[in-house]
Order: C-alpha cells, then sequence, then structure tokens
C-alpha cells in the first residue's frame, strides 16, 4: 500500500476515533467536530510520524524523478542530448539543404 494511502487513512481513522470519543460529551456538535480535528491532528504529528516520514520520502523521489526528467527533455529540446548518436558524416540532409 502507498505511503499516502497509508498516512491518510491513519489520519481519518484517528479523527474517527477521537470524534467518537467526544460523542458522548455535552457540547455542540460543531464544537467537538472542531476539537476531534485538533486533537486528531495532534496526536497524528506523534503517532503516524514513521508514515508520514516514508510519505515525504516517496514525495521526494517522484519530485527528483521528475525534475530529472524535465532536465533531460529540455536538453533534447536545446540539442544538447549527449545520449543521442551524432551523425557522423557531418552532411546536413537534403532537405535542410
Amino acid at each position: 500500500m502507498s505511503p499516502a494511502v497509508k498516512y491518510t487513512l491513519g489520519r481519518i481513522g484517528l479523527f474517527v476515533v477521537v470524534a467518537l470519543a467526544l460523542w458522548p460529551v455535552e457540547a455542540n456538535l460543531f464544537l467537538k467536530l472542531m476539537l476531534a480535528v485538533a486533537f486528531s491532528a495532534a496526536l497524528a504529528f506523534f503517532l503516524l510520524r514513521g508514515w508520514r516520514d516514508e510519505m515525504a520520502q516517496q514525495l521526494a523521489g517522484a519530485t527528483e524523478k521528475r525534475r530529472a526528467e524535465k532536465e533531460r527533455l529540455r536538453a533534447a529540446l536545446a540539442g544538447d542530448d549527449r545520449s543521442a548518436p551524432a551523425d557522423e558524416s557531418g552532411d546536413k540532409p537534403d532537405a535542410v539543404r
């Protein structure tokens, strides 16, 4: 399972658990939900640190891969593509002459 999915489900699960724990408290429903958001965020900061770090590493890897691909494409468009074989004869195609 993807680290982002695990972390998201963990955050939602913590929210539901805290909301259910606050359900018997005599207070406005909006206040209970806002407290559940705040408490679940604080708990997630400590309890879900490992999953958050996994997700951050996955996002950093994807960002680096996108950056490398962007640079490769930019170099290819600029004509600096060193991986393409060079024309050894030095002649231009007839259509360009």
